[in-house]
């Protein structure tokens, strides 16, 4: 290290030589360090056992042509409070990739200052002020410092994926509320039918006790059904109202601001997506894609803590002005050049136990990364089979409805003609209800699995973000 006021062209040139030197060492090892091959933790997938469907699009609620779902799901993807902390999560993992990147660039501070000598023999000493620049530049020769970088790139790209498989979750939880809600409605159009039929028959058997055709017990079981009835409006209604607060507060709303929600009713079944082949799956889908980014991430960070064993080659500058009083503080000059080498010795086994830490944790990633494909595939199997089944289920349902309502015709026509007890009238009607009802709910878990098997699918479509890597 030399220090002089002026410039000396011998130790200018050494300093050229020492730089060009270190410049070359760099060119030759400051290769990006290479990431690990990563391959899947399980046995070669086959093909889903059903293949053939309509292709899906990216925007998989539209399948249901219902203009207002369009329009709630679009307004909770814009809305929702939880999806946008996601998206700020977001912002800063890409802040946090700015922050590791500055380092790959020289440290420049400035400094001034004033102090005063004071000899043991004299009252005041001289004045003495300074003011400079310092520079501070690691070379990133083995590529410790971009593994960092890296490590912190796929941690930002993990963490978008997140808020796509958040996004994901939103717009199939809102589909869901929303077809709950109509459900709702629609079952209380339904027990409002079925009220008015009980007190129409509590009218019918009262007249009939009038003529001692039916025994009193009858008039009481009828009206223990018209009041178990009034008991599932009240359920439904109940419901109705959560369903609603659920539903705004998806869309980033408090529920006592939002009353009103279009009378719709329940869409259609679209056709049966295809679900494709089980590789395009794992590309598509955002939560296996956070997985497989973690897992790189992880790799990196095993490079970093691997390359912080190494030697560390620094490059230090200081320029300064300094003199007595301030106006002839920018008079002189000197400067200071330095090239450090540190490497390390012993940490008491610090950076090996980190090695090893990170390691172990690629190894998680990797097994981690692994079970959510196998749940990835086990959710798609399970939506085909429930979608399956429940078409089975509904066409067994609505035979059951349709011989319900016979056999209570039936009863009806046998007991007005005294051939029947009005008991078996009462537990044919109350079956008859029953099946109306669970009918209904199944039609809509018929819906909720088919909002299932697109959440399993999907993974296309992107919800627009102001920053990138």
């Amino acid at each position: 290290m030399n220090t002089s006021p002026l410039p000396v062209p011998g130790v200018l040139q050494r300093y050229k030589n020492f730089v060009l030197g270190v410049f070359v060492i760099y060119l030759l090892n400051s290769c990006t360090p290479k990431l690990s091959p990563v391959d899947l933790p399980l046995e070669k997938p086959a093909e889903f056992s059903i293949t053939k469907g309509e292709v899906m699009p990216d925007n998989w609620w539209e399948e249901f042509d219902d203009p207002a779902l369009d329009s709630l799901i679009s307004l909770g993807l814009e809305e929702n409070l939880l999806l946008s902390g996601n998206r700020e999560a977001y912002f800063a993992a890409l802040a946090t990739v700015q922050r590791e990147k500055s380092f790959l660039f020289p440290q420049l501070n400035g400094f001034a200052g004033a102090s005063s000598r004071n000899p043991a023999n004299q009252v005041s000493g001289d004045p003495d002020f300074n003011a400079g620049l310092t520079a501070a530049y690691e070379l990133d020769l083995w590529g410790r410092v971009r593994a960092g970088i890296q490590a912190e790139k796929y941690t930002a790209s993990a963490i978008l994926q997140d808020y796509q498989s958040a996004a994901m979750s939103i717009s199939a939880e809102i589909a869901n509320t929303w077809f709950q809600l109509l459900t709702t409605r629609k079952q209380l159009e339904l027990v409002d039918q079925q009220i008015k039929t009980n007190e129409e028959i509590v009218r019918l058997i009262r007249a009939r006790f009038a003529g001692g055709q039916i025994r009193a017990v009858d008039i009481l079981r009828q009206e223990q059904l018209l009041e178990s009835t009034r008991n599932l409006k009240v359920t439904y209604e109940t419901n109705l109202g959560i369903y609603k607060n659920q539903m705004a507060v998806l869309l980033g709303r408090p529920p006592q601001n939002v009353n009103l929600f279009p009378e719709e009713i329940l869409p259609e079944l679209p056709p049966l997506p295809a679900p494709g082949l089980p590789l395009e799956l794992i590309r598509r889908r955002p939560d296996v894609q956070r997985d497989y980014l973690l897992l790189l991430a992880a790799d990196r960070d095993m490079a970093y803590a691997m390359r912080s064993k190494l030697p560390v080659i620094s490059l230090e500058a200081t320029g300064q002005f300094r003199a007595g009083n301030f106006d002839n503080l920018f008079q002189n000059w000197a400067y200071t050049l330095a090239g450090n080498l540190l490497t390390p010795l012993f940490y008491g086994g610090r950076l090996s136990a980190e090695v090893k830490r990170t390691e172990a944790v690629k190894n998680q990633r990797l097994y981690e990364y692994g079970e959510t494909i196998l749940i990835a595939f086990q959710e798609v199997e399970n939506a085909l089979l429930q979608e399956q089944k429940q078409q089975e289920r509904l066409e067994i349902m609505a035979k059951q409805l349709d011989l319900a309502q016979k056999t209570s015709k039936q009863l009806r026509i046998e007991f007005l003609n005294g051939m029947s007890n009005y008991l078996d009238v009462l537990l044919a009607l109350d079956e008859q209800q029953q099946l109306e009802r669970e009918l209904l709910f199944a039609r809509l878990e018929q819906l909720e699995i088919r909002v299932a098997l697109y959440r399993s699918l999907a993974g296309g479509f992107k919800v627009p973000m102001e920053n990138s890597l």
